[in-house]
């Protein structure tokens, strides 16, 4: 975590999201005490839900885990938690998507309590089997809207929904009814080898992720863009020399 926001914070950047297993050796409170005093905002907390389940048991389990993601979001000071909302290949996705709005309605008093917004994270539809049910920014507006809480909103991470049909107008409708909480870029390899750990860096792909932007900046949208990069690859090089990479894609692609 030292250094991390250390190189960070000479690279420019001015904010992060934080992964649990992030925290190690420290509370949350000294987390982000020490993210603050580097001069880095704490963007967000990452990542609840994993909602649906065959089993009601594991169902409360799952309740009483993002609860406590809460909490500590809360004492990180983190503004949000983003959601990746979980899926069970053993129902229908209609019962997972059910059980995902039971799950969020089930957190909000607690979010609500600790002024911790639930940032819903639409992921692209070859994730539908067991990551997440909700796979397009329509059916995340949608699951928010029927919420109707100021403190529930959406993630947009073009990854996920750049192919979606329609995109320009949900993006919209999701800036309308201030719900677009947070922006995540990255690109889509066009031969990638892992469903999971091969994104690319921007402009390495083949998503048009200017006018994505351009979009977003429509809204009013004013938060942080985030570069997300999961890369069996680039994880392996140098992590300065990919920080590099990442600020030199970011300043001509984004």
């Amino acid at each position: 975590m030292s250094e991390s926001v250390e190189r960070y914070a000479a690279a420019g950047v001015k904010g992060i999201s934080v992964w649990q297993n992030a925290v190690e050796g420290m509370s949350h409170a000294q987390a982000g005490e020490l993210i603050r005093r580097s001069g880095l905002d704490v963007v967000s907390y990452v990542r609840g839900g994993f909602f649906p389940h065959t089993s009601q048991q594991e169902r409360e389990k799952a309740i009483d885990h993002n609860k406590k993601l809460i909490e500590e979001a809360a004492a990180l000071g983190a503004p949000l938690i983003v959601l990746v909302c979980g899926a069970s290949p053993d129902q229908p996705l209609e019962t997972s998507r059910e059980q995902i709005q039971a799950g969020i309605e089930a957190i909000l008093p607690l979010a609500q309590q600790m002024n911790v917004k639930l940032a819903i994270e639409p992921l692209h539809p070859m994730y539908a089997a067991d990551r997440s049910a909700i796979n397009t920014l329509a059916q995340a507006n949608d699951l928010s809207e029927s919420i109707g809480s100021p403190s529930v909103g959406v993630a947009v991470d073009v990854y996920h929904l750049w192919w979606e049909p329609n995109l320009e107008a949900e993006i919209k409708r999701c800036g309308k009814n201030g719900h677009l909480l947070a922006y995540h870029v990255c690109d889509w390899k066009v031969n990638t080898i892992d469903m999971l750990n091969d994104r690319g860096l921007m402009g390495e792909g083949c998503i048009d992720i200017k006018k994505i932007s351009r979009w977003v900046d429509d809204t009013g949208f004013d938060g942080y863009v985030e570069v997300e990069i999961f890369s069996n690859i680039y994880w392996q090089e140098d992590q300065q020399h990919f920080l590099n990479k990442i600020t030199q894609a970011f300043q001509e692609k984004v």
